[in-house]
């Protein structure tokens, strides 16, 4: 089944970590074996082989840069230049992997359409360029307004406006407070170039600000369930009812700690915390029953999002295995109708609205 997954670190992947993505995730492991600078090294998930072995031809790739203050011990980068210079280096990894025939960006519905005929035709996938729709996880690199034109210009489709902790344009996961009137001039902005609002990881405050304020498409690419894990990371049921009434598509998440309540950083395994691709079923069967549908849930995976095997599903050993996700929504009754809905009929129809 042709899958879309709403969220892959893919340049943060290649260039923070130095993978060379265009080879097998074996070989990718081999190579990381015995190094310890990461706590996912030797335990990667992802790699182009492996989408097309999964048939994932569409994704949301990002670019991340953060702008740290003095008093922020988060990792970051000292002035919104640097994070925007740090931003476009990730930019060039993804010009130079369509450059080497691996992937193509998406920006408008006729690129859309194309794409989907070319993976649809019933040819192997071993040779089809990855689409890749940009997004900006956290805005701090949007060094003024001026620079969110230029990032549109090159393909910039999606903005989250915060990450982890404060940032220029919006508060994040584990911080609180407003977006203020930086932030709401940003979300003018993007408005105004038809650029999708990323829910994700708005804390609170930020979060309910956003809606007031933003009258374009809203889509929430990587998030779970509050009412299941209960953390400021995952959204609320009143939060999710609103993306719902807002016609937005929430991206389930595989990163282990949100899936599973109590989870320790670095001493909690996936298999001893029942951490399964059930489970993620079992947040976006939450979402479906406060829509009523099937309509408003879809792959948002993060798999390459600073971790690997060791915090993801037990029962997932590469991105391919996305591909075992339809079965598990049948076995809970789902139609075949509903179930391709998830795994790419919602992101699509998203997409078609937003840029009709």
């Amino acid at each position: 089944m042709f899958i879309v997954d709403a969220h892959l670190d893919l340049s943060m992947n290649a260039m923070e970590w130095n993978r060379n993505l265009r080879l097998p995730v074996n070989d990718i492991r081999k190579r990381e074996e015995g190094m310890t600078d990461k706590p996912d090294r030797a335990k990667g998930v992802v790699s182009f082989p492996q989408l097309r072995e999964g048939n994932i031809g569409l994704v949301v790739g990002t670019q991340i840069a953060r702008f740290v203050a003095p008093d922020n011990p988060l990792p970051g980068w000292y002035s919104p230049e640097q994070a925007w210079a740090q931003t476009q280096g990730q930019l060039a990894w993804y010009k130079a992997m369509e450059d080497a025939g691996e992937m193509t960006q998406i920006t408008n519905l006729a690129a859309l359409e194309k794409h989907l005929a070319l993976w649809n035709d019933g040819m192997p996938n071993t040779n089809k360029p990855i689409g890749y729709i940009l997004s900006l996880e956290g805005a701090d690199s949007i060094v003024d307004l001026n620079y969110l034109q230029r990032a549109y210009d090159n393909g910039l489709r999606a903005v989250g406006p915060a990450h982890y902790g404060p940032g220029r344009y919006a508060q994040g996961t584990d911080a609180t407070g407003f977006m203020g009137e930086k932030g709401q001039a940003l979300l003018k902005e993007m408005e105004r170039l038809n650029i999708i609002l990323d829910a994700t990881h708005l804390c609170d405050d930020s979060f309910w600000e956003a809606m007031d304020h933003f009258h374009g498409h809203i889509w929430a690419s990587h998030n779970n369930v509050r009412a299941l894990v209960n953390h400021n990371r995952q959204f609320s049921d009143e939060q999710l009812q609103e993306l719902i009434r807002r016609g937005a598509v929430i991206g389930g998440a595989m990163d282990a700690w949100m899936m599973v309540p109590g989870w320790v950083r670095g001493v909690s395994n996936p298999k001893d915390m029942g951490a399964s691709l059930d489970v993620l079923v079992d947040h976006m069967d939450h979402i479906c029953q406060l829509a009523g549908n099937a309509l408003h849930v879809g792959i948002g995976s993060d798999l390459d999002g600073a971790f690997g095997k060791e915090q993801s599903p037990h029962d997932l050993e590469t991105i391919a295995d996305l591909q075992k996700i339809p079965a598990l929504f049948a076995q809970r009754g789902y139609s075949q109708e509903d179930i391709d809905n998830i795994m790419h009929g919602n992101w699509l129809r998203f997409l078609r609205k937003a840029w009709s």
